[in-house]
């Protein structure tokens, strides 16, 4: 007697698909309402390869191993300052843009690589560490977003270096890192009373929907390539593409004195957000900062006598420097202004970009500077 086959149902194609996007919907709502934004700090930095000696930029990541993305925490998880700090460490952070961060420069040429090679102790005989938390774009509030960041990681002095450029107020919510992190934005614009709108539309409104799978591909992706490039970073330690030529920084100008919307003679301080400095200096609490006017390119060229460089025109920069001398005196600012201390030859692709050479003087000052503040 033979044996009834058992016979299976059709299954039925339409509802194999409803089932499937149900369940995807449903996975998107856990993922949206978990709230994945802690997935940053999970890293190999620090652990299988060792952290990064600049935040994560770069716009041709498979030459230079690098990467631009926008989630600060799996930034800083994957630089040096996510190590524990030592104790018998004295954690210097360097706060500031592009110039900072190190175009054309190695790791150890930058500022903070000849800073910490010069092995600066406190007198109570703790070594000094110099962190570079420079990033590229020019912004003061990009700048405070970074600085709000790195007091999680409990530095014992604040070295904040600008320039003019970062002050206009149409440069403040535009940087991607600013436009990315709109809730950081709109928390530092309320809890320091910036005088930005926190409905501008550079911050974009958040959804429940932006936290679901859908959306965070992207920087989901992001977030693994990051640690994927983690294994060149450490054969390697390129972190950016060094070029044999580039196009020198622009020394003969246009007869035009214009900065932003403004034209002389007078310096809008309504359109400049001196408050941010401020603000900076409410973020680091307790902690000491010393504020920096950084060097920049003094031209010589054509119609030098209306501009230092293809971004400050005289007018705008000296009146500029006497308005922040005049703060810093009134807010009892540490401050130093180093606008001229490095000649032009010094300067690479842009008026702030250095070469060895000129770091190496900046190095010199602010070694002094930060030997003051740990030895006074």
């Amino acid at each position: 007697m033979s044996t009834p086959s058992t016979v299976h149902p059709r299954m039925n194609p339409w509802r194999l698909v409803l089932k499937s996007l149900l369940l995807f919907v449903v996975f998107n709502l856990i993922f949206a309402l978990w709230n994945p934004s802690g997935l940053g700090k999970v890293s190999f930095y620090n652990r299988l390869f060792p952290g990064r000696l600049r935040l994560p930029y770069g716009e041709n990541p498979a030459q230079s191993y690098n990467l631009s993305l926008y989630d600060l925490e799996a930034m800083f998880a994957s630089h040096v300052i996510a190590e524990p700090k030592a104790a018998d460490e004295f954690r210097v952070v360097l706060i500031g843009d592009s110039a900072l961060w190190g175009w054309l420069l190695h790791p150890e040429d930058t500022l903070a690589g000849q800073l910490d090679a010069a092995n600066l102790m406190t007198c109570d005989g703790r070594k000094v560490r110099v962190y570079n938390l420079g990033y590229p774009t020019i912004s003061l509030t990009k700048d405070l977003l970074i600085l709000d960041q790195a007091m999680r990681y409990k530095p014992d002095l604040v070295v904040w270096l600008f320039t003019l450029e970062a002050f206009p107020d149409d440069k403040q919510l535009t940087p991607p890192l600013v436009a990315n992190n709109p809730e950081r934005a709109r928390m530092l614009i309320e809890t320091y009373d910036l005088p930005f709108d926190p409905n501008d539309p550079a911050l974009a409104r958040t959804k429940s929907w932006d936290q679901t799978i859908l959306v965070q591909r992207r920087p989901l992706a992001d977030l693994l390539r990051l640690q994927l490039y983690g294994a060149m970073w450490a054969a390697t330690g390129l972190d950016q593409l060094y070029p044999q030529e580039y196009e020198r920084a622009q020394t003969d100008f246009e007869p035009d004195e214009s900065f932003h919307d403004m034209q002389p003679p007078i310096l809008d301080e309504e359109n400049l957000a001196f408050e941010v400095l401020g603000a900076g200096v409410n973020a680091a609490g307790g902690t000491p900062i010393v504020l920096v006017n950084e060097p920049m390119l003094i031209s010589r060229g054509k119609n030098s006598d209306l501009r230092y460089n293809y971004y400050s025109p005289r007018w705008a920069y000296d009146q500029y420097r006497q308005v922040l001398a005049e703060k810093a005196s009134a807010g009892n600012w540490n401050y130093f202004d180093l606008w001229d201390l490095v000649p032009a030859d010094e300067f690479t692709n842009t008026p702030f970009h250095m070469t060895p050479a000129g770091e190496s003087l900046l190095a010199a000052r602010m070694g002094a500077v930060i030997q003051g503040q740990v030895c006074p």
